[in-house]
């Protein structure tokens, strides 16, 4: 009678495992699965993330990552160069290129952000430009269409 009761259990066991490998889905990708939206040279990860930590530092995370955004989408428009280098040193584009904040080492989260935009993620809804309505008296950029507020930022396209 012992040995019937541990068959039973062990058949039961096997049975538990059977079950769950059949009904077993897939784990999600993992994040370095996941193709960039262009392909980069080695240093314009680190250039796009600089440019982030310039440009969005106190920014909300999402900002950061829509700054990123917005530089990927210029890229991938024909308006635009068509390089993250070409985009944020075109002449009169960014001011921290201009005023040398571009140079700073950015922090973790500017990093990542500029990691994820990379990968695809883009809270603007293709924004191609982004401004501080508190610190901008530019007419032109004032008239583009509003697509999202993150932050102090306006993303516009």
């Amino acid at each position: 009678m012992r040995y019937y009761r541990y068959g039973a259990l062990c058949l039961a066991l096997a049975a538990v495992l059977v079950i769950y490998a059949v009904n077993r889905t897939e784990p999600p990708a993992r994040e370095d699965d996941r193709q960039p939206r262009i392909s980069i040279k080695d240093n314009e990860l680190d250039l796009l993330a600089r440019a982030v930590h310039a440009e969005a530092k106190g920014e909300p995370y999402e900002g950061k990552v829509a700054v990123a955004a917005v530089i990927l989408n210029r890229v991938d428009h024909p308006e635009f160069p068509n390089t993250i280098a070409g985009v944020i040193y075109e002449p009169l584009a960014f001011q921290v290129v201009a005023n040398g904040t571009i140079n700073q080492e950015p922090d973790e989260a500017s990093r990542q952000a500029a990691y994820e935009a990379l990968h695809g993620l883009d809270p603007t809804n293709g924004a191609l430009y982004f401004y501080n309505p508190n610190k901008t008296q530019n007419q032109w950029i004032r008239s583009r269409p509003v697509l999202k507020t993150i932050g102090k930022h306006i993303f516009a396209g």
